[in-house]
């Protein structure tokens, strides 16, 4: 289940990544989707560490 959880932190951060690229192409300089697609993607990496530090605290991530 954690690990599921991580691929879709993952799939959501680069679905972030893509459609900032898209708006830095389409919008003008006064347009703030950039940055708020800025925002989600970087508290979507913290959400990610944690799942990542969480995963390896209690073992499911280690090597087995």
């Amino acid at each position: 289940m954690l690990k599921i959880l991580i691929a879709a932190v993952f799939l959501a951060m680069l679905t972030s990544l893509l459609m900032g690229a898209g708006y830095l192409i389409r919008d003008d300089s006064q347009s703030k989707r950039l940055l708020t697609s800025l925002k989600i993607r970087v508290s979507l990496a913290a959400v990610l560490i944690a799942l990542l530090l969480y995963g390896f605290y209690v073992g499911d991530l280690g090597s087995a």
